[in-house]
């Protein structure tokens, strides 16, 4: 059983969050766990804690997805051993990118996923033009102790739009539910531009991020509009601005130094204006980054644990209700150092300020999830010493150490 310590909020240290490793590369198989997917269910105050299982590094040696149950006992959380989704797939298909979303009316937890046949490998389904993913979800209502079998969406929902479909897939990582009870599941499409006797021509398959969305309960789904603009691996979080009006948020993959952003005004239907954001770089070939968004905490006050919040006098003009937080490795030029950024004026493009690095070293794609209260949060990341593949490790931290490394950061001369 592993664990890690639960450090109060009220500890302001911008030094490195302690790890706990949940899932580890076994050098002498070959096994490798990749593409974290976290989410927190406040109900039962239990973290799930999702990655595929490989039998070497490589895309095409996906396996299976496996998950950790996360229990707060004693001031420490305690980690059930790895347990393999067994529903999660179908014959002949390899399974990835776990995508988790919880409905709360329903009190259903939905893990979504694509199914990909046997080793066909995305750069194939691109050159081809032919898809070879199955949109796929299973799901729990006793919050991840036992699963349905599997329910494959990809005829009834994405139907014959799919010959346009080079390939396609959810998030990774996790989608959201809005205030109005929309469910939100990330994606993106390898969308075949131009054809030419079947056959995509050259630089004519790009990728696009979009939304699944359900408005009833997740009974049925529907497919958002493409973004407008290159785009890969995507999040999503609600901003609610200071007249309690909804904007979709949308953090892109990019291969043009700074990730993409854009705002839904129609709830993930479509995405007007997408831009590169200056204040996010992004690697020669990207890499996936997770984002969140929480309300503003209240004004400077003494806290529960009797802490003052000085640091919430920070200089800052806020345009919404909402912050955000996004994780990244923060290098420009390779996957290195995994920093947690924040933005206290998530409608403007210039709001993030500088990352507060939470584990120094290679690094890789992440997941963050909000946690007991408004100011807790906890950061699922592939990471290790020689290469991000080694490990993914388990962070929890405070908004309070957020804002102390930014803090020290502004006074650096």
């Amino acid at each position: 059983m592993g664990n890690t310590s639960s450090r109060r909020c009220s500890q302001r240290i911008a030094m490195e969050p302690k790890k706990t490793t949940l899932f580890k590369q076994e050098q002498k198989c070959g096994t490798t766990y990749r593409i974290p997917a976290l989410i927190y269910l406040t109900e039962d105050q239990v973290y799930l804690a999702f990655a595929e299982k490989r039998s070497s590094p490589c895309d095409s040696d996906a396996k299976i997805l496996v998950m950790r149950r996360g229990t707060r006992q004693n001031g420490s959380i305690q980690w059930s051993p790895s347990q393999e989704l067994l529903s999660a797939g179908l014959p002949g298909h390899r399974t990835m990118n776990p995508c988790p979303v919880y409905e709360r009316k329903s009190k259903t937890l939905f893990l979504f996923f694509i199914c990909v046949r046997n080793k066909t490998t995305e750069h194939h389904q691109i050159i081809m033009g032919k898809n070879a993913a199955r949109l796929c979800y299973i799901s729990s209502k006793d919050n991840g102790l036992s699963w349905s079998e599997v329910t494959d969406l990809t005829d009834g929902v994405i139907g014959k739009k799919v010959r346009r479909w080079a390939t396609f897939a959810v998030g990774p990582g996790h989608g959201i539910q809005m205030e109005s009870g929309r469910l939100i599941i990330p994606a993106y499409v390898y969308y075949v531009h131009c054809k030419c006797f079947c056959i995509p021509l050259p630089c004519s398959v790009r990728p696009h991020a979009f939304s699944i969305y359900s408005d009833d309960r997740g009974e049925t789904w529907q497919l958002g509009q493409i973004i407008q603009r290159k785009s890969c691996e995507c999040q999503m979080a609600e901003i609610i601005d200071h007249e309690g009006r909804s904007h979709l948020y949308c953090n892109a993959r990019n291969t043009r130094g700074h990730r993409v952003e854009a705002l839904s005004e129609s709830s993930g239907v479509y995405f007007d204006k997408p831009r590169l954001a200056p204040k996010l770089v992004e690697q020669r070939h990207g890499c996936q980054g997770s984002v969140i968004g929480f309300p503003v905490p209240e004004s400077p006050s003494e806290d529960q644990d009797g802490a003052n919040t000085d640091y919430l006098r920070l200089p800052y003009s806020s345009d919404a209700q909402t912050w955000l937080l996004y994780s990244h490795p923060t290098n420009r030029r390779r996957r290195m150092d995994m920093g947690v950024y924040l933005n206290r004026s998530p409608l403007h493009t210039s709001g993030w300020e500088r990352p507060w690095i939470v584990h120094r070293g290679p690094s890789g794609y992440s997941d963050l999830t909000q946690c007991d209260g408004k100011e807790h949060f906890a950061c699922l990341m592939e990471c290790g010493k020689r290469s991000e593949l080694e490990e993914i490790a388990f962070v929890d931290f405070c908004l309070s150490d957020v804002m102390e490394a930014i803090d020290e950061k502004l006074k650096t001369p």
